[in-house]
């Protein structure tokens, strides 16, 4: 029975956290970032975020007992896993799973908001992924157990981790080009924010009386985070516009495609795009073009020149497009005369 359960488990914790992974990637529809890379967000979530936070709840909690101890002259061992739960989770987890997050920030894809709640996403899952597996082999004693279990944490628990981790995300992604003096308060503040949810969430489930103040708490904050996601992609969407319409005042990028270039429902309809032209490379280094062109704008320094090179690639990338599409069509036409 048991191993039965260890496999049943095993799929009960992968398949939800990988479906709610596509989901988040396909929702960021501007400028998708490689799969590839969620992975390694999700993988460093279900490995390294753990093991650094078994660690280092471990060495949290010994002060933090003693501390309550001295307080309260009580080693309840409610008391304890109580603030195990509300104080060392919520600091040593957000802790573990944002130090990966903190790295992918320098990334040159890290565009923004967007991708930063893609990326935090993405850590959150995975360390949800592993935690739910824990929790189903370790107190899944039969199958109602074990089935309600599955239940409650694949539509609270997990998305509890997603949640707080894309909350910092999309702090971290605000903050990226931002001068100095607003990283200082932003970043503490998504930060912050991650472990009061976190805190939250484990503070009202861990009484049956606030259990469904915890529950409806994590409804409603999951909604706003995709509500703040969609304006952070639209924003994101005026932003390539507008540095595209730049492009089309230079001659770069005829001005009949911003028709379709900044608008996702039009950017892969059939017909606007030259012949011999590969659309869908064009529509993303075009986009990319536009994203690296803000990017350039709100940096200084070597990394400015770096974002300006790019730019430069990029803007040659298409011109090479169009220079061989028509090229070719040339040549089809010489070779019917």
């Amino acid at each position: 029975m048991s191993f039965i359960i260890a496999i049943a488990s095993l799929f009960a914790a992968f398949i939800p956290m990988f479906i709610y992974l596509m989901l988040i990637w396909w929702m960021d529809r501007n400028e998708r970032e490689p799969f590839w890379m969620l992975l390694i967000n999700f993988v460093w979530g279900a490995t390294g975020a753990i093991i650094l936070g078994i660690i280092g709840s471990i060495i949290f909690q010994i002060p933090l007992s003693q501390g309550i101890e001295f307080l309260t002259g009580s080693r309840s061992p409610e008391l304890m896993d109580l603030s195990g739960a509300v104080i060392t989770a919520p600091v040593v987890e957000e802790s573990t799973k944002g130090i990966f997050l903190v790295m992918m920030s320098f990334m040159k894809r890290f565009d923004g908001v967007v991708d930063g709640v893609v990326y935090g996403g993405a850590i959150g899952l995975g360390f949800g992924m592993t935690e739910n597996f824990l929790y189903f082999v370790s107190f899944g004693t039969d199958f109602q157990s074990w089935f309600t279990l599955v239940i409650i944490r694949t539509l609270f628990s997990a998305v509890l981790h997603c949640m707080a981790q894309a909350t910092f995300g999309g702090f971290l992604g605000y903050a990226k080009f931002k001068p100095a003096v607003f990283k200082i308060f932003l970043i503490p503040i998504g930060f912050g924010l991650a472990m009061f949810l976190h805190f939250t969430w484990n503070l009202t489930v861990s009484f049956q009386s606030t259990s469904i103040i915890g529950m409806l708490f994590l409804i409603i904050y999951t909604f706003s985070i995709i509500a703040i996601f969609q304006i952070a992609l639209f924003m994101e969407g005026k932003t390539i516009a507008n540095e595209l319409k730049e492009e089309a005042g230079t001659g770069l990028i005829p001005s009949e495609h911003l028709n379709y270039l900044s608008f996702v429902s039009k950017r892969f309809k059939f017909g606007w795009c030259p012949v011999g032209v590969n659309q869908k490379e064009y529509v993303r280094t075009a986009i990319e073009l536009a994203l690296r062109k803000y990017q350039y704008k709100n940096t200084k320094g070597n990394t400015q020149k770096s974002y300006l090179s790019d730019v430069e690639n990029l803007r040659y990338k298409i011109q090479m497009m169009f220079y061989n599409a028509s090229v070719q069509y040339y040549n089809n036409n010489a070779a019917r005369q």
